[in-house]
């Protein structure tokens, strides 16, 4: 599998959202995101607009699914989403109709293990299931709360080889990563990089971070996907 970019588009802005999307697709960035906070300040017209500017790149719908998963997938499947997010916390029965909705409106389906006790049986359980992916993922107010607390912030690095080895599907590892560590998952066997806050947006402001973005993120593009073709076999 080759390494893929994903740009994670956690702005509040439609505006900012598309122009942050166009310089990410002239860096070489390969997947969209229309990340939570997008979704949530303007819902399925977001996911539209960026199908519509962006005819057959991928656009993964963030939208942390805990209930109403076949409802919820089939709305953003026929915005134009290719890829949908559920939560592992979420009951079985609701990541079991989130992947229902997928095959039946031929979504891809990413299963996230924020906040799960034990990470590596929830991206387990995540693949059980049938998920397509594996988002291994560190939340935001986790990792704020801890530091606020004077404790290492922990990293979905300490855990990323154990959650690749665990299971058969493609792992993403999203949450805190500097550049260079963002850059080096696929070293662990996660080909999904994305490339959010703090790297490409403001993670306090939720707006497009500053200095040469495009720059930042042609040098990641050409980094990640100089990797070559890695079999999942092989991780």
């Amino acid at each position: 599998m080759l390494p893929i970019v994903q740009i994670s588009l956690d702005v509040t802005s439609l505006e900012e959202a598309l122009a942050t999307a166009e310089l990410a697709r002239r860096a070489g960035v390969d997947w969209l995101e229309a990340g939570t906070p997008l979704i949530l300040a303007e819902g399925l017209h977001g996911v539209r607009a960026l199908r519509e500017r962006f005819p057959g790149v991928p656009i993964v719908a963030d939208l942390k699914t805990m209930d109403g998963g076949y409802l919820e997938a089939e709305m953003m499947a026929k915005a134009g989403a290719t890829h949908v997010v559920v939560m592992a916390r979420a009951h079985e029965e609701t990541l079991k109709c989130v992947v229902q909705a997928g095959r039946d409106y031929g979504v891809k389906v990413m299963g996230d293990n924020l906040g799960c006790p034990d990470m590596v049986a929830g991206a387990k359980f995540i693949e059980d299931l049938g998920c397509d992916f594996v988002i291994h993922h560190i939340g935001y107010d986790e990792r704020r709360g801890i530091v606020a607390a004077g404790r290492r912030m922990p990293s979905p690095l300490d855990q990323l080889r154990e959650v690749v080895a665990a299971v058969h599907v493609p792992v993403q590892a999203v949450g805190g990563l500097s550049i260079e560590q963002a850059i080096r998952t696929p070293e662990f066997g996660a080909l999904l990089v994305v490339i959010g806050a703090p790297l490409a947006i403001d993670d306090a402001a939720f707006k497009t971070a500053g200095g040469d973005l495009e720059d930042k993120l042609r040098f990641i593009c050409e980094r990640v996907h100089a990797y070559g073709d890695i079999p999942l076999s092989k991780r």
